[in-house]
C-alpha cells in the first residue's frame, strides 16, 4: 500500500522538523515548504493527501493558503490542518470556515497531532454508508430520525426543541469534525430558525442535559465550537 503523502507548510525549523519528524515515523511521505507561495506551487505540482498548514507565514498567510485552495476546483478537496499559535481563535474560526479540516495548536503533543493526522486523513477516505431506508442516523447509543423529528439515546426519547434537534444531527452526521458557532447558526438559519452565536451556547448546554450519561458526545473546541466525539 502506497505510503500518504503529506505536505508541511511551517517556516520554524524546529518546528517543521518536529512535524516531520513524527510523520515520517509513523511511515508517512513529507514534504516540506516554508513559505505559501511555495505551498501553491507544490500543491499544484504533485496533490497530497492532506497539508499540515500554519496560519502565520512570510509572504502569503496560511489563510490565504487556505483560502486559494478551497477556491480551485482541483485542489479543494486536499483536507487540511491548521497549526496555529495561542491566541489566534479567530484565525482558527476563519479557517475552518473556509473549509479547512482541523487544527492543532503551538505547542502541541506529538501523539495528539498524529491522531489528528489520522483522523482528518481516515474521514476523506470514508465511504458514505449505505442510506436507511428512512434516513435514520445511528451513532454510538443515539439514533435519529429527521422524518419524524426524533432523537433516542439508548431507546429513550429525547424531548429536543427544533434547535436542540438540529445541532445534535448536524454534529452527529460528521464525528469528529470541527463545527464552528457560525457554522450551526447558518445551518439552523436555513431553515428559517432565528438563532445566534450564543444562542447556540445555550442550546448545547439545554441539549447536553438531556443526553445526561452521552453528555460528552459533544465535545466544545474553545473559543472554535464543537464537534461530536469520534472514538473510531
Amino acid at each position: 500500500m502506497t505510503a500518504e503523502k503529506i505536505l508541511v507548510v511551517e517556516d520554524e525549523e524546529d518546528i517543521q522538523e518536529l512535524i516531520r519528524y513524527n510523520l515520517a515515523r509513523e511511515a508517512f511521505q513529507v514534504t516540506c515548504v516554508d513559505t505559501g507561495e511555495k505551498a501553491l506551487k507544490q500543491v499544484e505540482k504533485e496533490a497530497p493527501d492532506l497539508v499540515v498548514l500554519d496560519l502565520m507565514l512570510p509572504g502569503i498567510d496560511g489563510l490565504n493558503v487556505c483560502r486559494s485552495m478551497k477556491a480551485d476546483a482541483d485542489l479543494r478537496a486536499i483536507p487540511i490542518i491548521m497549526v496555529t499559535a495561542k491566541g489566534e481563535e479567530s484565525d482558527v474560526v476563519t479557517g475552518l470556515e473556509m473549509g479547512a479540516d482541523d487544527y492543532v495548536t503551538k505547542p502541541f503533543s506529538p501523539k495528539i497531532f498524529i491522531s489528528r493526522v489520522r483522523a482528518v486523513l481516515r474521514r476523506r477516505g470514508e465511504t458514505p454508508k449505505p442510506a436507511d431506508p428512512n434516513g435514520v442516523l445511528k451513532v454510538k447509543d443515539l439514533t435519529i430520525h429527521p422524518g419524524r423529528h426524533e432523537a433516542k439515546v439508548k431507546g429513550k426519547k429525547l424531548d429536543l426543541t427544533f434547535t436542540e434537534f438540529r445541532i445534535l444531527e448536524i454534529l452527529a452526521s460528521r464525528p469528529g469534525w470541527v463545527f464552528t458557532r457560525g457554522q450551526l447558526v447558518d445551518a439552523i438559519r436555513g431553515e428559517d430558525h432565528a438563532v445566534t452565536d450564543r444562542s447556540v451556547d445555550f442550546q448545547i448546554v439545554g441539549l447536553r442535559k438531556k443526553l445526561g450519561d452521552c453528555a460528552d458526545y459533544i465535545e466544545t473546541v474553545r473559543g472554535v465550537g464543537y464537534r461530536f466525539q469520534d472514538d473510531a
